[in-house]
């Protein structure tokens, strides 16, 4: 790529003129609607993640230490079925279980077991070395409390439908993959149905860390847990939101996929408005994606925001006590962010090897200099988007579509005051996520000294 440096001369919307304390800001973004991201999206069907949601209920239970060997109830035969639906969506889909033989441990695990996730994988053409993962956890939980109140592990064969938690994340996955299974993507997607959660994120643990020891690029995780209800316990009601959680720093690659979420989910399903929740989960609890968190991996987890919590982990977490409408709803944002994901260029790289960001004062050292870099192009690039905001606000407020350079000048812009990110984009529209320029933290001091001389 030719070495371009593009300079605005005078920036004052989003600079520091002389009696101002703050930046203006002026939004003007860059957007291209994909017809193919559309169709996807047109493709989601609420009558299939019924059917799905239905199925999942008549196994009785999906608790990861139930019987392994009936035929009609319990982990094994639910984990058969999710395993033979992956497999006839597509013959281009490689269907796997994912095995591993865990140890009895802790106060859940009360014996060892043989944990069985299940992996879809659709392989990508041009960068099938990076990985968007669609995920949720398919095995259930109905605790039964002791006399002292104190709950009994042990029973593993009571009924336990796990419809909405989280059987409704499970419909989402394998109604992903019947859809995005008819199409071709430049990037890997990955379907997981993972066991185990109730445990203690069993199953997502083991994969993270195999996915880390082999050097994955997974670009990012979709983790979709307790998206089928729009009612609360306490009558609140909200069907037109979603919750997205992500970890902490405030541009931390996790944060600046629930950005992406909410571009994307927003711009192809306008009828759902995505919030961001800066927190890695809700207090005191998790999901799958925390493993992801911990391995590196940018990732993120979608919920309700209105959770029943007396039908949570009993024998009420029916099909009569979810919404699939609202599950489909949040389905065809996950569709739409994971197709995008899928077609879209690769993020630039906004720092040195060492971690330092290529952010400058320019030449008159009162201007923000950006640099990125991008080896090997994709063939239908467009350019790149700088993109801004103060460093209070919680998302991105201005776009600039610069072109195929590699440089940017923004005279009379504080590179102290403004936060600053740079995206991809091919001709088609499609995005990367926001590469955002951090600036690293410094070192603790360390300084040699002498010992104090005694006063004579």
């Amino acid at each position: 790529m030719k070495r371009v440096v593009v300079v605005i001369a005078s920036l004052s919307v989003f600079g520091y003129p002389k009696g101002e304390s703050s930046p203006r800001m002026s939004p003007e973004p860059y957007v291209r609607v994909n017809p193919i991201v559309q169709q996807i999206v047109a493709a989601i069907s609420e009558e299939r993640i019924t059917e799905n949601l239905k199925k999942l209920e008549s196994f009785e239970t999906r608790h990861t230490l139930s019987d392994p060997t009936h035929p009609t109830r319990g982990i094994g035969a639910a984990r058969t079925w999710i395993f033979e639906q992956f497999r006839s969506y597509s013959p281009r889909l490689q269907v796997s279980f994912d095995t591993y033989y865990v140890k009895r441990q802790g106060q859940r695990l009360v014996r060892d077991v043989e944990l069985r996730n299940i992996v879809a994988v659709l392989p990508g053409t041009r960068q099938p070395e990076r990985r968007i993962i669609i995920c949720a956890h398919y095995d259930s939980l109905a605790m039964v409390r002791r006399p002292d109140g104190q709950v009994d592990w042990t029973q593993t064969e009571v009924f336990a439908p796990g419809v909405t938690d989280n059987g409704s994340g499970t419909a989402a996955v394998l109604e992903l993959a019947r859809v995005l299974s008819q199409y071709e993507f430049e990037k890997t997607l990955v379907f997981i149905a993972f066991a185990g959660e109730e445990q203690g994120l069993v199953g997502s643990t083991l994969y993270a860390q195999r996915a880390r020891r082999e050097g994955q690029i997974i670009e990012a995780v979709l983790n979709n847990d307790i998206i089928g209800t729009d009612v609360a316990g306490d009558g609140a009601s909200a069907n037109r939101v979603v919750w997205v959680f992500s970890e902490d720093p405030a541009d931390s690659p996790s944060r600046q996929l629930a950005r992406y979420v909410k571009r994307i989910g927003e711009l192809y399903v306008p009828a759902m408005r995505v919030e961001l929740i800066f927190r890695q989960d809700r207090f005191g609890r998790g999901g799958d994606h925390i493993p992801f968190n911990h391995e590196g991996y940018a990732a993120v987890r979608l919920t309700t925001p209105n959770e029943n919590f007396a039908h949570q982990h009993s024998a009420t977490d029916t099909f009569a006590n979810a919404s699939p409408a609202y599950t489909a709803l949040v389905t065809r944002i996950n569709a739409a962010v994971a197709a995008s994901l899928a077609l879209a260029p690769r993020p630039p790289v906004v720092a040195t090897e060492r971690g330092m960001p290529l952010l400058g004062r320019g030449r008159s050292g009162y201007a923000a200099h950006l640099r990125w870099r991008h080896e090997n192009p994709e063939p239908d690039l467009a350019g790149y988007v700088v993109v801004m905001r103060a460093t209070t606000a919680p998302d991105w407020e201005r776009e600039i579509f610069v072109g195929p350079v590699n440089e940017y000048v923004l005279e009379g812009v504080s590179i102290d005051a403004v936060t600053f990110g740079v995206k991809a984009v091919d001709r088609e529209g499609n995005e990367s996520p926001v590469a955002a320029y951090v600036n690293p933290p410094r070192p603790r001091a360390a300084f040699e000294t002498d010992e104090p001389r005694a006063r004579p």
